[in-house]
């Protein structure tokens, strides 16, 4: 118990299996967070990889001054998780896809509606709610496919007969609006905790969060309107945030980026999209910074796939997956780009996080169609 928790150096975690794929790059990147001014601790996470100079698949914790930075352009990138009434005895993913049709374009004049629904403030970027976004964003039905703790199940009201929805998207170009906002002031300095500029960032970022959990809910409402079906949220939660936190008896501020939560209940881990998804219960350990890997993280960067990858599947042949699920993406080069082969294996990510004892796994999850774009807007 424990093993896979590894001190690097001084205020440095690293969460880790000996075969886990760690690039050096990606530790570089956590090396260079650590001497922040202001910087208590790191903790990179399985899933950890290179960033835009910052490492995606951490979390940080400073005092005294945060880093807007570190959060990054998708403030509120999250996950939720619905279970729903669609049978999976009626399974036919024709039917599905059909129904499903496209869900690029923007949301009719019922935007306006979910703004007063959420009480979001205006801010230019409404048009976007309800749509994923591109990237590694992606709506997937799922089903269960191994049940390890059948109590924990039922307190979820999770069984084999019907299919779950995962919706993993942000704060569309809100989140980036914020971010160029305070690097074209502030360059990547960050902010002095309590001043007029911090109070500033932290109003905006508060509001892109409940955009972010809106545009989620309008995703899932979106999908089991079209698919004729009921459901119900069993979780949300935001894998790039900033929120104030006392660790060790500090008191400072931690960041995530690209991290999940290990504080608030159960959580999804997905794999890519041609591998399962894992449901866990957390356990919450200051060692990790209470987080956890928010997914299987990158392997090659996304300027490499499509060499690495064309000669060897047509995007025909990356539309359906080993385990029988089909992927709806019909941006060519997107395809490529998160493609199973460009990420981590997820035994391998939650397999660490077990050994390490931060989490309890529940159930594996398998994808039955994962919804990314038509090739419309993104």
């Amino acid at each position: 118990m424990g093993t896979c928790i590894r001190n690097l150096a001084d205020g440095i975690t690293l969460i880790a299996a000996d075969d886990t794929w760690i690039e050096g790059k990606a530790i570089q990147q956590l090396e260079t967070t650590a001497r922040l001014p202001g910087m208590q601790r790191v903790a990179g996470m399985p899933d950890l990889h290179p960033g835009r100079g910052y490492p995606v698949g951490a979390a940080f914790f400073s005092s005294g001054r945060f880093y807007p930075a570190l959060v990054g352009n998708d403030i509120g990138c999250g996950m939720a998780f619905w279970r729903t009434d669609i049978p999976v005895a009626k399974l036919h993913l024709d039917k599905l896809e059909k129904r499903l049709g496209s869900l690029d374009a923007p949301l009719d004049d019922s935007w306006q509606e979910a703004i007063a629904a959420f009480g979001l403030a205006p801010c230019g970027h409404e048009r976007s709610l309800g749509t994923i976004g591109g990237g590694n964003h992606f709506a997937e039905l799922q089903q269960l496919d191994e049940a390890y703790d059948d109590t924990a199940l039922a307190a979820l009201g999770i069984d084999r007969k019907h299919l779950l929805l995962l919706v993993h998207s942000g704060s569309r170009g809100l989140g980036e609006a914020i971010l160029r906002e305070q690097v074209d002031r502030f360059s990547h300095a960050g902010l002095e905790a309590g001043s007029p500029e911090a109070e500033h960032y932290l109003a905006r970022h508060d509001g892109a969060l409940r955009f972010a959990e809106a545009n989620r809910q309008l995703i899932a409402r979106r999908i089991l309107d079209r698919l004729r079906a009921n459901g119900e949220q069993l979780l949300d939660v935001n894998h790039n945030l900033v929120s104030a936190a006392t660790l060790g008896g500090v008191d400072g501020w931690l960041h995530r980026k690209g991290a999940t939560p290990a504080d608030q209940g159960v959580m999804v881990i997905p794999g890519s999209r041609g591998d399962y998804s894992y449901l866990v219960a957390p356990v919450a350990d200051e060692r990790s910074l209470n987080s956890l890997a928010h997914g299987a993280g990158r392997k090659w960067m996304r300027s490499e796939c499509k060499d690495r990858l064309a000669k060897r599947y047509s995007v025909e042949q990356l539309e359906r997956t080993a385990l029988g699920s089909r992927v709806i993406c019909a941006d060519r080069a997107l395809i490529y780009e998160e493609a199973p082969e460009a990420y981590k294996a997820i035994d391998s990510v939650v397999g660490a996080l077990r050994d390490a004892g931060l989490v309890q796994v529940l159930a594996r999850l398998k994808p039955v169609l994962t919804y990314k774009t038509r090739g419309g807007c993104c």
